[in-house]
């Protein structure tokens, strides 16, 4: 059994072996019992151990970190119930922990599972895997940034084209308008003689 296939159902005591992925939740397989059951993702969340980390004086630690900490001592695992017996344990086994912000409640259950993991002979260990993850999740970010700056770039190129085309049908309107009054102004000019003619002839 692997530790990355480990995951902790909100709801639900204990530890399970993720057997398969659904669109609408999981199969789990329960290490207490062995008994398989599916898992509504409505209902419930699931947390893979490998990615919890727990609070420190320092900077964060992933929870193998306190696991193999706890292997390594000699210390007596205590009782899940005993809130001081617990924090005692873990001020000698991780003293760095910040205990003002890990609850005793997250220490009885840090007890709990290291006591199912060492009764499935669960090798503590992280995988290889997560890292992999985080780095091709890195690399989609520039493309996405890419094609953001791209669009960016093309919208003001309709802009210009709009402003040009306003004035040409302005100075077009405003052309046919003067030839109109030129020709006005020219049928006045040719009428002009003949009344003038008519004028002349009645003398």
């Amino acid at each position: 059994m692997e530790y990355s296939k480990l995951v902790s159902v909100t709801g639900l005591t204990g530890l399970f072996e993720l057997m398969a992925s659904k669109n609408d939740g999981a199969i789990v397989r329960s290490l207490d019992d062995k008994s398989t059951r599916f898992v509504s993702s409505r209902i419930h969340n699931f947390s893979h151990l490998e990615s919890i980390e727990v609070y420190t004086e320092g900077d964060n630690v992933n929870l193998v970190d306190v696991f193999q900490a706890m292997q390594n001592s000699n210390e007596k695992l205590p009782g899940e119930k005993d809130a001081n017996a617990v924090k005692e344990y873990f001020e000698k086994v991780y003293p760095t922990m910040d205990f003002e912000r890990v609850y005793a409640s997250d220490m009885k259950k840090m007890i709990k599972w290291y006591d199912i993991l060492t009764k499935n002979d669960v090798e503590i260990k992280l995988s290889e895997e997560p890292a992999e993850e985080e780095a091709d999740d890195a690399g989609e970010t520039p493309v996405q940034e890419t094609e953001a700056m791209e669009t960016a770039v093309k919208e003001p190129e309709t802009e210009p084209v709009v402003e040009v085309a306003e004035p040409k049908k302005e100075k077009t309107a405003k052309t046919k308008k003067e030839e109109a009054v030129t020709a006005k102004d020219d049928v006045e000019t040719d009428n002009e003689p003949k009344a003038a003619k008519k004028l002349n002839t009645k003398k």
